[in-house]
């Protein structure tokens, strides 16, 4: 039968069905079976073939024929995995039912009404007389849960077959080891399979069914409540998948493994259609919403220092139920950690390459799901993150991840990703090893619109940062906290900061010290209380070598000057705001000598008017994201609780959100009844008083006589005397005692793990397109919005 005559079948059954007023019977074979038995129809035909006004007709006016038709649908999966798949036709059965339920299932999860039905048991729909009674129990969506499991893993269909001697017993499935049918090398398995074309495409119409499973999720209202367990999700991940953990490593491994180069050879990409990265693309996206699980909430499993002959650590306790989770937090050997950071760092430097050798490689979209499974990683499996940072590599995830932060700060549709490049730099920077990785020069000329610079990764990552702050898009305000802590985090390590970043530094604290800007908002203060204390991290732990910011805090003395004498009087401070109305710049541009960008740049451009984007909730504030811990001599850490924090409120303003003083402060100033905040004499002088300027004063007041002498005394305006100098000057015995190293390390919280599904499930929903699973559905997880 032609293509043709068998999409206009299926055309004529999906017509019939949403014609027809009365109930038509389950047992109405030559009915129900027009809809997957005699037709080959893609998934983009089902979409096109299925409208969404049809769907929604049965579902109100005859629920009771949606329901059969879901029920017979899963029920030829059941069918399907149980007898092995053996010939085309029951091949092609199963993967028509499986398109069919892709594109119903997202109008079951839009009405309230029908969200119970998949986990409601319908009568007498057991497997067959054989299986014990208690099996007849079993709710519709684990029926469809554990036949996708089965056909994922099912010989001739979606990995290949061992045995070569066509046994067509069903025991056969059930005795089918699955772990021997891992479908990539990688954690816990050395066999790599041939590739196969089909198997692949598939796997990949099996994967987007689970996800279309799992996305019941985007239909619920983003609460703290309904956060923490997706129920497909629970089931899926549980002990009753006997598939898991082959399944887990079969995902990861694809996902690691895949190299969209072709086969190392450059240009290759062109000569064939690359089929692997649908399934990479699809396996990342499943990946990440398995593992989508409040860390917060619970116990993740403890880090010991065991090793054992397996993949996984036998970690004691058991960890979390969600066995993916569980299986995640427990790999633990060198080699797996190798693999999987060397894909990870592979795939997101991909879209790098192209930028230098156009074309030369495929050029891969899913880097934001690579970034949620890095964040994953580190968040579930601390003897991951403890390798990422024993080594330079982890240079090779900070390189792509500044350059995607530094090419989308013009774009308002890629907030999201902002977000979570800020965030895993915000996790890594609470370790000291990531600070002194960055002392490691910087020579990979990526072309980043960046002001060119010789130094090192920590003269990059400021240089990007400052970037962001000073010509991002408004929505990033929120991230200034965030990006100046990774800074302060970072500062007590850096040996040796260029000329060109140690302006930029000080071009932020004057912009961040103007008074209209200081006096427009309750928060902006903090921002000067960070680059205060990276100064002070620097000139107490690393005077030496970093003659440039020494000689930069010289010549803008007058910053500092000002600050000290912060005028707190009322008529200044309306002077200030009248100043603000004038020019309501986000920040001053002047001052900072932005010098030429790297060649073969292209500036960062905004969104396309008219890009979709879904909508975020709000992150929570810096003093939520982080827990403040001080370094020791011997280098350990002793987290700061709450009573102790009073002593070091003048180190930071951050401290003050939960603390008696952000209630004084909110006291001290004037919240009107618009609720509209301003400023007033007691408010700044409440923080005013606390600016850690001491050690700057200090050596401004021993340098600055120095210098000015050798200027005199030698006719100078030569910077480069200076400078040698000033390498040579030393403060030793001059300064204020050292304060203790203060970092704020990232800490799981609810807050966060919602934002995290939000942003998730957005990308997830802009990505599939082809086809397009759940536009115009009615999610509530997010908006979508327009640029």
């Amino acid at each position: 039968m032609g293509s043709a005559d068998s999409k206009l079948n299926f055309r004529k059954a999906v017509i019939q069905l949403t014609t027809k007023t009365q109930p038509v019977e389950a047992t109405d074979n030559a009915f129900w079976d027009q809809f997957w038995a005699d037709t080959a129809t893609s998934v983009q035909d089902v979409f096109a073939l299925v409208p969404a006004a049809e769907i929604r007709a049965v579902r109100e006016e005859s629920p009771s024929n949606l329901a059969t038709l879901c029920y017979k649908a899963v029920e030829k999966l059941v069918q399907g995995a149980e007898g092995g798949c053996h010939s085309e036709k029951e091949k092609q059965v199963v993967l028509n039912c499986s398109r069919l339920l892709t594109r119903v299932l997202p109008y079951i999860f839009e009405d309230p009404d029908w969200r119970g039905f998949f986990w409601s048991t319908v009568p007498g729909a057991g497997h067959g007389g054989g299986e014990e009674e208690d099996e007849n129990a079993r709710p519709l969506a684990e029926s469809l849960l554990l036949a996708i499991a089965d056909l994922l893993f099912c010989p001739d269909f979606t990995v290949q077959n061992h045995r070569r001697n066509d046994v067509d017993s069903a025991e056969d499935v059930h005795s089918l080891d699955s772990c021997e049918y891992i479908w990539e090398a990688g954690v816990g398995f050395a066999h790599s399979p041939q590739p196969n074309y089909i198997h692949d495409m598939n796997r990949m119409e099996l994967l987007k069914l689970l996800l279309t499973c799992f996305s019941e999720a985007m239909y619920l209202p983003p609460s703290p409540e309904s956060g923490s367990t997706n129920p497909w999700v629970q089931f899926f991940c549980s002990t009753e998948n006997r598939h898991a953990l082959p399944l887990f490593t079969s995902l990861l491994n694809t996902v690691c493994a895949y190299d969209p180069v072709g086969y190392g050879i450059p240009y290759n990409h062109l000569l064939f259609s690359d089929y692997r990265e649908p399934l990479v693309e699809e396996a990342a996206q499943v990946l990440i919403v398995t593992l989508d699980h409040d860390s917060a909430t619970s116990t993740s499993p403890t880090v010991d220092g065991t090793t054992t002959g397996t993949a996984m650590d036998d970690a004691d306790p058991p960890g979390p139920e969600n066995l993916f989770v569980n299986y995640l937090s427990r790999i633990h050997r060198e080699e797996d950690f190798q693999f999987i950071l060397k894909g990870i760092a592979r795939l997101l430097s991909n879209p790098l390459l192209q930028t230098y050798l156009p074309n030369s490689t495929k050029k891969i979209q899913f880097h934001q799901e690579l970034l949620v499974l890095f964040w994953k990683l580190c968040d579930f499996n601390k003897k991951f993150l403890f390798f990422v940072l024993k080594s330079s590599d982890v240079l090779d995830i900070l390189v792509p991840i500044l350059y995607f932060l530094n090419d989308a700060r013009a774009d308002q549709s890629r907030v999201g990703l902002m977000h979570i490049g800020v965030f895993i730099l915000l996790l890594l920077s609470g370790e000291r090893n990531f600070g002194v990785r960055l002392n490691k020069p910087y020579s990979v000329r990526v072309p980043m619109d960046i002001p060119v610079f010789t130094g090192t990764h920590a003269d990059l990552l400021i240089v990007v940062f400052h970037k962001i702050i000073t010509s991002g898009h408004q929505r990033l305000q929120p991230l200034f906290d965030c990006l100046l802590t990774i800074v302060v985090n970072v500062s007590p390590y850096l040996k040796s900061l260029s000329m060109v970043t140690a302006n930029k530094l000080l071009h932020l604290l004057e912009a961040f010290s103007t008074t209209w800007f200081l006096f427009s908002a309750s928060q902006n203060h903090h921002l000067v209380f960070f680059l205060l204390e990276v100064f002070n991290n620097i000139i107490q732990y690393q005077f030496d070598g970093n003659s440039n910011l020494v000689y930069a805090i010289i010549r803008k003395r007058a910053v500092f000057h000002q600050l000290a004498n912060l005028p707190t009087d009322p008529p200044s401070i309306h002077k200030a705001l009248q100043r603000r109305r004038r020019t309501p710049e986000p920040l001053s541009r002047t001052g900072s000598q932005e010098g030429t960008s790297m060649e073969g740049s292209r500036p960062a451009a905004p969104a396309e008017p008219g890009t979709l984007k879904t909508s975020l909730v709000a992150t929570p504030g810096i003093d939520k994201l982080t827990e403040k811990s001080q370094v020791s001599e011997d280098g350990t850490l002793r987290s700061l609780e709450p009573e102790s924090q009073q002593s070091s409120a003048e180190n930071s303003p951050s401290d003050g959100e939960s603390s008696q003083t952000w209630r004084e402060q909110r006291r001290l100033s004037n919240a009107s009844a618009s609720g509209q905040w301003s400023p007033t004499s007691d408010w700044i002088l409440s923080w005013k008083s606390k600016l850690p300027l001491q050690t700057i004063m200090r050596l401004l007041q021993v340098l600055v006589p120095q210098v000015e002498k050798i200027c005199i005394d030698k006719g100078l305006t030569d910077e480069s005397e200076i400078l040698r100098f000033l390498q040579h000057g030393t403060l030793v015995g001059l300064l204020p005692v050292p304060h203790p190293i203060l970092i704020r390390k990232y800490q799981a919280n609810s807050g966060t793990a919602m934002w995290f599904r939000t942003y998730m499930w957005g990308v997830i929903y802009l990505r599939n397109v082809d086809p397009p699973i759940w536009y115009d559905t009615d999610v509530k997880l997010f908006e979508i919005q327009r640029v």
